[in-house]
């Protein structure tokens, strides 16, 4: 990750990224902390912005709504639907691989991707959950708690399974563990297709990111 201080420092911090991370997808997110002028100075630098999510937020002063939960047997949508813990072994694997493909990373990173996760320093603060149907992963998100905060993250649904209230469940499960580790509130940037779902868990979009790309 870079993290630019001043707008003048972005073709230099553009052109090192180039380098290091050539042949791999990667963006640059403007917000509300970026410095002034960001997105004109890398739209000089040739980069395009593909979208503008919002950044929401919600309390957890009051438990995820309890019609959304997915009982043993799982949903009407889904049977047999459950939203699994994941540490380690195999489950992370096919974790990884879930929400490795809706990043658009080549399977040949998925190993190094797995590893990487085992590794983090961090590890005692992330919730990775996945959502399984007839002993398959078709649904991931990691919720990272700190300061406070359950932030929600790499929530994927396989494009198959959608529609089917997976989105739904891990949802419902990522605010349960939240709570659980007495947090105070829940944020995530949303994509287009899930704002409307987590507006209606109550999250209110309280900033905003723009997402820039780099031709290859």
């Amino acid at each position: 990750m870079t993290r630019v201080r001043s707008a003048s420092s972005i073709e230099r911090s553009a052109a090192a990224a180039r380098e290091a991370l050539a042949g791999l997808p990667w963006w640059w997110w403007v917000g509300a902390d970026s410095p002034d002028a960001t997105a004109d100075a890398l739209r000089r630098q040739g980069a395009e912005q593909l979208a503008v999510l919002p950044v929401m937020v919600r309390h957890l002063d009051r438990p995820a709504d309890p019609g959304a939960a997915v009982s043993a047997g799982g949903s009407d949508d889904a049977p047999g639907l459950r939203v699994e813990t994941v540490r380690d072994g195999e489950r992370l694997a096919e974790l990884v691989g879930t929400y490795r493909a809706s990043m658009g990373i080549s399977p040949d990173l998925k190993a190094e991707m797995v590893r990487t996760e085992e590794r983090r320093e961090d590890n005692q603060d992330i919730i990775r959950l996945a959502a399984v149907v007839d002993g398959r992963v078709v649904g991931s998100t990691v919720v990272i708690t700190a300061h406070g905060v359950a932030g929600i993250f790499l929530v994927h649904v396989a494009e198959e399974n959608r529609r089917q209230g997976i989105g739904t469940a891990l949802t419902v499960a990522a605010l349960r563990h939240g709570r659980r580790r007495g947090m105070h509130s829940a944020a995530l940037v949303a994509s287009p297709m899930g704002e409307p779902l987590y507006r209606r868990f109550g999250f209110a979009a309280v900033s905003e990111y723009r997402l820039f790309a780099f031709p290859a």
